[in-house]
């Protein structure tokens, strides 16, 4: 069980660092995905992360620099927003979209990955991390195939699967349900609030009035893991 600063990421006292491939994850993650990752390999797909573990101050610095316009802000689309003609409450929202508020991301667990394949890459492509690029057209569609199909063997599953009313569908983004299950039911309101509140979060007094509606939406709205997948 994940006390209230891992849970948050205010700490990474449950965080191992894997050299091949690059991440840092949860330590009890690390055998299975090190297991996927050489079945994968065996049929020619090179497991890399693009993101794994990130901790609180990190969440902050991207969530600060989109409020304050320095990152652009999407709409449901994917197609930017002109960030001047916003206000607080329509900032916060659109951040929400795309971008977890800090102690309440899943990659503070250190159970969450954002997967590509390295063998798929073309010279000098820029990932993106959108839908397109895991599509039956895309760059990583062999890769999107393969995890449907071997995934929850070795205990991942897709959090973001479908719009549930809060984070729009992330193929790129598998969860290790062993460690994030429990996870999640451990973050309450009152563990997110207790972070926030002591953090240089912008637009902190907006979040913390609608944290109800945050948690709702953008927390306890994701797919449950799959029932065949063993939790211990």
């Amino acid at each position: 069980m994940l006390n209230p600063l891992e849970l948050t990421g205010r700490t990474r006292t449950h965080i191992v660092q894997l050299e091949q491939p690059r991440v840092a994850l949860h330590r009890d993650a690390a055998d299975d995905f090190l297991a996927m990752c050489t079945a994968a390999r065996a049929e020619g797909i090179e497991i890399a992360v693009f993101s794994g573990f990130r901790d609180f101050d990190s969440q902050l610095a991207i969530w600060n620099r989109k409020f304050r316009g320095e990152r652009v802000l999407l709409d449901e689309h994917g197609q930017p927003l002109d960030h001047a003609s916003l206000s607080e409450e329509e900032i916060v929202g659109h951040i929400l979209r795309w971008s977890a508020l800090p102690g309440a991301s899943r990659h503070h667990w250190g159970s969450e990955l954002d997967l590509y394949d390295a063998a798929a890459l073309p010279e000098g492509y820029r990932i993106q991390l959108v839908p397109a690029e895991y599509a039956q057209d895309g760059v990583f569609a062999r890769l999107a195939a393969w995890l449907a199909d071997h995934a929850m063997r070795y205990g991942f599953f897709r959090p973001y699967l479908e719009f549930l009313g809060g984070v729009y569908p992330e193929p790129w983004h598998w969860s290790y349900a062993p460690v994030s299950v429990s996870a999640l039911a451990a973050l309450t309101p009152e563990v997110i609030a207790e972070a926030v509140a002591g953090s240089e979060l912008l637009g902190k007094e907006r979040v913390l009035a609608r944290l109800a509606d945050v948690y709702g939406r953008y927390v306890l709205a994701v797919a449950p893991a799959p029932a065949g997948i063993a939790l211990a």
